[in-house]
Formats: C-alpha cells, structure tokens, sequence
C-alpha cells in the first residue's frame, strides 16, 4: 500500500512521533492507522506525546560560532539529571550547528531544518521518547558580526547561562571579559537608551514616592530622583555597570580603554521566568526504575 504524506501527518499529530518513525509505522502496518499507532507505542516512540502537559524548566544554554556567525540558544529538560545527560548535550549540539549552518530566522524554520532523525522537531521527539522526559526547544538567536568586531562567548555553571555580546574595535579577551561581566551582574540592557519608556516612568514614580515617605517636598524629591535614577541604569545597564575587574571604572570605559565599544548583548538563563516544576525526588526514582515515569 502507498504511504502518503497526509497518512504520515495524520498519524504524527495523533502520536507525536517524528515523521520517519511514522512512515516506517505505516509500511511496517501495510497503511493501518490503528495498528501503526500501536508499533509506535510498542517502540516507546509515542510516549512523547503524553510529555507535553509536563514542566521542563531546567536545561541547558550554549553557544556556537562559526566565522561572523554565532547562534545562542536554550534547550530545556525536566530534570537536571537530563540536563548532564551525554546525549541531551548531542541532541543540543545537533540543533546548534544545525541553525548555524542553516538560515532560519525563526522558531517553526528552526524546527524544519534537517536532522539525523529528519528534522530537528523530529531530533527533539526522538529523544523525549529514548530519554523519559519532556524537552523543549525553548529559544535562540543569530547574532552576526562584521570582521572588526569580535565575538565575546561566555558560559557559566556548564551552560546555565550563556552570554554572547559583539564588541567592536576590541580584542576577543576584551568581548569575553564583558560576557562574563554580563553573565555575574545580569544586566536587563544594554545602553541608558535602551531602557523602556514605561520602565523608566514606573522607577521614577517608585523613587519619587521613596523621597516623600521620607519628608522630602515634592520638589526636592524630583531632584532626588535624577540623581537615583542613574544608580538604577548602573544596576540594569551593562555599560554603566561597575566593572568587575575593576570598579573604580564602568564597564562602557573598560571597553573604551581597549579602543573598542559594545555592540550588542545576548544573555540566556536557563528557565528563567519559567514554571519550576515541585519535584517528589523519592517517586520519581522510583517511577523510573518501575518504567512508570510518563
């Protein structure tokens, strides 16, 4: 019997198998929907289906450079036991070097571009079903430079935050002393411009309000606020920020000092504003040595 694509989709939205494992369902069953469902349950295929309510929170960040070409991305897990995982690890790089080769430019282009498994959405499905747990290819960025600049890549704590920022003008030490500087200090922004119109106006409200509960005339208070504001770029800014190698100067100087200036910033943490899942560590060993754990 021939195996159409529709067949092929029809079963991959009602399993969430990759499409190759579906296709060879499908002809292994002679084009029997019923019993190609089956076979992938049997192979433990289509257990990743039942994953997708589940909370994957931990992870890993890295990135990848080739070039003037870099990408960062975040790929998240359930557990951190997943997240040392060898093959978790592969499963990133794949994906990694997959986007860097490629030319996606967002999340459903990531997601078709080619894999061993035949797609990295196909990659990820494969190993949620080998590995036990749900895994989520939560987000990346392509971030390209020009040959005066110089790549800064970061990664702390094996990839529980990556950083990535471009400096012009500077040496690689130079951009990878500001990745790391970004990566301690966890600034929001990059320049005093950058800061949200609305963010700005909330703080200024919270700090006038702050000089008035202490006595301050309202006048008096506004002056207050002009001199607090800038603490709060140096704590959300990383070119105002005091620089951690040496804090008589900002970073925005440090750069200056080695003839380069900060291009751009990308900083993962991961799960960061994500769910945490509340973790029973005794059942969930015991679910996974009982074979239970979907």
């Amino acid at each position: 019997m021939e195996i159409t694509a529709s067949m092929v989709k029809e079963l991959r939205e009602a399993t969430g198998a990759g499409m190759m494992d579906c296709k060879k369902a499908l002809s292994e069953c002679n084009g029997n929907m019923d019993e190609a469902a089956n076979w992938l349950r049997e192979k433990g295929i289509a257990k990743s289906a039942k994953k997708e309510s589940r909370i994957a929170a931990e992870g890993l960040a890295n990135i990848y450079i080739e070039g003037n070409k870099a990408v960062i991305l975040e790929v998240n897990s359930e557990t951190d036991f997943v997240s040392k995982n060898e093959e978790f690890k592969a499963m990133i790089d794949e994906i990694g070097n997959a986007i860097l080769k490629g030319s996606a430019k967002t999340m459903d282009e990531a997601l078709a571009l080619p894999s061993a498994e035949g797609t990295v959405q196909d990659l990820i499905v494969a190993k949620v079903a080998k590995i036990g747990e749900k895994l989520s290819f939560r987000r990346f960025e392509v971030v390209e430079k020009t040959d005066a600049d110089n790549f800064g890549a970061y990664l702390h704590m094996g990839g529980k935050i990556a950083v990535l920022v471009v400096v012009e003008g500077a040496t690689e030490e130079v951009a990878k002393d500001v990745a790391m500087q970004a990566a301690a200090m966890k600034p929001k922004y990059v320049f005093v411009e950058d800061v949200p119109a609305d963010v700005l106006e909330e703080e200024k409200k919270v700090l006038k309000e702050q000089a008035m509960n202490e006595g301050k005339p309202a006048e008096i208070a506004e002056k207050m606020v002009a001199g607090r504001i800038n603490k709060f770029y140096k704590e959300i800014c990383l070119t105002k920020q005091a620089f951690i190698k040496d804090g008589d100067i900002d970073v925005e100087t440090y750069v200056k000092n080695n003839k380069g200036s900060i291009k751009s910033m990308v900083r993962y943490e991961v799960g960061e504003g994500m769910q945490k899942r509340e973790d029973n560590f005794a059942e969930e060993v015991m679910n996974q040595v009982n074979g239970t754990n979907e």
